[in-house]
């Protein structure tokens, strides 16, 4: 009889602890994510950080959350997290009251991107084992994953030797307005540089020396296509090629940007949520490098506009440096680049596609 009575009141407080559960158990939480960066380079690793914090005087057996996490984000193997099929991230918590827990989870970013893993579903269960209501929770956790910079060896013919052109013609002009110093006067130096002022602080003549003026900009333009005719979605292996382009074109822009030459890029293929092409015309400023990288990260291999159509596009260039990435040509596309160098500008086509047939 005691022994029923014992199973009895069990019972009883176990579907008392599952009602308080459902009833205030989620209320009390608060959970945030976030990444330990905001941005790092392809091969890298950071830092994914959940924080959870239980408000309320209530015991609380375990906690579920759980979230779809990009294959592209490989998480370490730990105690408390499971990881199926590297595509669902799952974390266990027990809560006593006015607790707070956080975790680190050590992440390698496996591909370029923009991530986000804000979006979790929380779920609390009582001691029986039993899941209670769940609770969606979304705290903006985005990370940044730049394209993976290539060394001077990786960077094919014709392109490095168009980033070498690049820089040297970069330092042929000097700029009256670019004033960078001060130094004494030698025998040939124009009148009109020398610097008054400094000359009577010394008691000697002294002049102004000049930065050189950026003549010369860089548009990397990336094909998403892989023929003439092709539409929509690419095979991975296509995919691959369309990234190492990606990798091409960020490396020299930022090559060519440290030598001081305005840098940008276009693509047939989207940004994030826009469904227009890709188009940042060449610049030069000091957020420069973080701007355009930040660009690559969120490209998509999703072609958006026909090449030739795109390449229409470019016609209001005027002296710049065009870096044609394409995984083929066409006599169409010649011709557009014939048209291009009408306008003035200097083009150099590269094939992703004998790159490939000869590793």
């Amino acid at each position: 009889m005691n022994g029923f009575v014992l199973v009895i009141a069990l019972l009883a407080l176990g579907f008392l602890q599952r009602w308080l559960l459902n009833t205030f158990g989620l209320k009390g939480l608060s959970y945030t994510r976030r990444f330990s960066k905001k941005a790092a380079y392809e091969g890298e690793e950071a830092e994914m950080i959940e924080v959870i914090r239980n408000d309320r005087f209530f015991f609380i057996p375990w906690l579920r959350a759980e979230s779809r996490i990009s294959p592209y984000l490989r998480l370490g193997k730990q105690d408390n997290l499971a990881v199926s099929g590297e595509r669902y991230h799952k974390s266990i918590f027990t809560l006593r009251p006015f607790q707070q827990i956080t975790r680190r989870h050590r992440v390698r970013l496996l591909r370029r991107g923009a991530y986000d893993v804000g979006n979790v579903s929380l779920t609390a269960g009582d001691l029986l084992g039993f899941g209670g209501n769940g609770v969606e929770k979304h705290s903006p956790s985005e990370i940044l994953v730049y394209p993976k910079l290539l060394s001077e060896q990786d960077i094919p013919l014709p392109v490095s030797r168009l980033q070498g052109d690049l820089i040297v013609r970069r330092h042929y002009i000097t700029d009256p307005f670019l004033v960078n110093g001060i130094r004494e006067y030698r025998p040939g130096d124009p009148i009109r540089d020398i610097h008054w002022p400094a000359s009577a602080r010394m008691n000697a003549l002294q002049v102004k020396t000049h930065d050189y003026t950026a003549d010369t900009k860089l548009l990397a333009v990336i094909n998403g296509q892989m023929s003439e005719n092709q539409w929509g979605d690419l095979m991975d292996y296509e995919q691959d090629m369309i990234e190492r382009a990606i990798s091409i074109a960020a490396t020299v822009c930022v090559k060519v940007l440290s030598a001081g030459v305005a840098a940008g890029f276009a693509a047939n293929m989207p940004m994030g949520e826009s469904e227009s092409p890709a188009m940042l015309p060449p610049e030069r400023h000091s957020a420069r490098e973080e701007e355009l990288l930040s660009a690559f990260a969120r490209l998509k291999i999703l072609r958006c506009r026909n090449f030739l159509s795109f390449l229409d596009d470019l016609s209001f260039l005027r002296g710049t440096d065009i870096l044609i990435l394409s995984a083929y040509t066409s006599e169409a596309i010649e011709e557009k680049i014939a048209l291009l160098r009408r306008l003035g500008n200097t083009v150099t086509l590269h094939l992703l596609e004998k790159e490939v047939k000869a590793a």
